[in-house]
């Protein structure tokens, strides 16, 4: 029974250490070309689950997370998911980065279900 704790006891410890060890390295991930911006009007045209990037701003709220973003070319309803702001607050006077994806059904208006928003400095 002692020779069960000990180990038990041990490996424990262990998982913990490698627990910690893994919240304390920094998030790593790919460091390089990812998707070019495009405009409003291109998304439009699109099909559909189409990956996008995106840059304008958010002019107001529609309920629902749903929102009105605009850029020089055009305006489309976005939708983002509470959780997907992460932190990220803005007003109708800042520039966004959003990345998402279209979704364009048969009988409704193309909107971009998105992912991350960026705050452009």
């Amino acid at each position: 029974m002692n020779k069960f704790t000990a180990l038990t006891s041990l490996a424990l410890i262990f998982g913990l250490a490698d627990g910690a060890s893994a919240q304390m390295m920094p998030r790593g991930g790919f460091q390089g070309p990812g998707l070019p911006i495009m405009t409003v009007a291109e998304a439009l045209k699109v099909s559909d689950d189409t990956p996008v990037k995106l840059e304008g701003k958010i002019e107001k709220s529609l309920g629902d997370e749903k929102y009105l973003f605009k850029d020089a070319s055009g305006s489309i309803t976005i939708e983002i998911d509470d959780d997907d702001w992460k932190g990220v607050t803005a007003t109708p006077n800042d520039t966004l980065v959003i990345e998402g994806e279209v979704d364009s059904g048969m009988f409704e208006a193309t909107e971009i279900d998105v992912n991350t928003v960026t705050l452009k400095k």
